[in-house]
């Protein structure tokens, strides 16, 4: 019985094997073939040279702090992957036998954003960790942030923080008050569902969690946000 167990064990292991082996290998082959089309620094000149393109000085600094609290709150703390959200996603994927949850961090989202479509396969993934390594490796957090800021979709047909925020509230990216900043950060999750033109009610709740995942991370002060929101109906949503 012993033998049978030990037999099974390894034949898992050896199949696990060959399966990683094989899918590392087709994330490593649709990683070179993306960049042999432009390469990496070819795409970021090309989004730095739009001339919708703003830099970190330029945008509100409550809306980056929503976007990293509610993002990927350990951003400045990882390397390009967050291992505790990574493993909580693939204990979850191996368990449906597909991607139903990505534990993408901020790194990863423009890498996919850069190379690849949102079509859900494990090849797909690998292929952006391969991307991060390479963005994590010439850029800093803050340039990573800024191009992730300058090539997301706010809804709407808003790429890019200059546009949500100019067609949104008819400001620029720096101008955009605390109200104005977090429902900003709260749209990249799902820009086409909670998109202000059609679903302003579900976005504010989602702003909500910005909010509460902003005083959870130490960006703003809980006695300073109940005092802004001291007249409304905010209740702000425990992460």
């Amino acid at each position: 019985m012993k033998k049978l167990l030990k037999n099974i064990v390894l034949c898992f292991m050896v199949i696990g094997f060959l399966l990683g082996t094989y899918l590392i290998g087709s994330g490593y082959l649709l990683y070179k073939t993306s960049i042999s089309k432009i390469s990496i620094e070819e795409k970021v000149t090309s989004l730095r040279e739009s001339e919708d393109y703003v830099e970190l000085k330029d945008i509100s600094k409550d809306f980056l702090n929503g976007i990293v609290a509610v993002e990927d709150h350990r951003f400045y703390k990882h390397g390009g992957i967050d291992y505790i959200s990574l493993g909580r996603a693939v204990v979850s994927n191996l368990r449906a036998g597909e991607i139903v949850m990505g534990g993408s961090t901020i790194s990863q989202q423009l890498a996919k954003n850069l190379f690849f479509t949102n079509e859900q396969k494990f090849e797909r993934k690998i292929a952006e960790l391969f991307v991060v390594n390479r963005l994590e490796a010439k850029y800093s957090k803050d340039e990573i942030l800024e191009l992730y800021v300058n090539e997301i979709y706010y809804g709407d047909g808003n790429w890019g923080i200059k546009n949500a925020s100019e067609v949104y509230f008819g400001k620029a990216p720096k101008e955009i008050n605390f109200d104005e900043a977090v429902l900003l950060a709260g749209l990249p999750q799902a820009p086409d569902y909670y998109a202000l033109s059609k679903n302003y009610e579900g976005a504010e709740v989602r702003s909500q969690i910005v909010i509460s995942a902003m005083i959870k991370n130490n960006y703003v002060s809980r006695d300073l946000v109940e005092e802004v929101y001291e007249e409304s109906l905010y209740r702000f949503v425990e992460q």
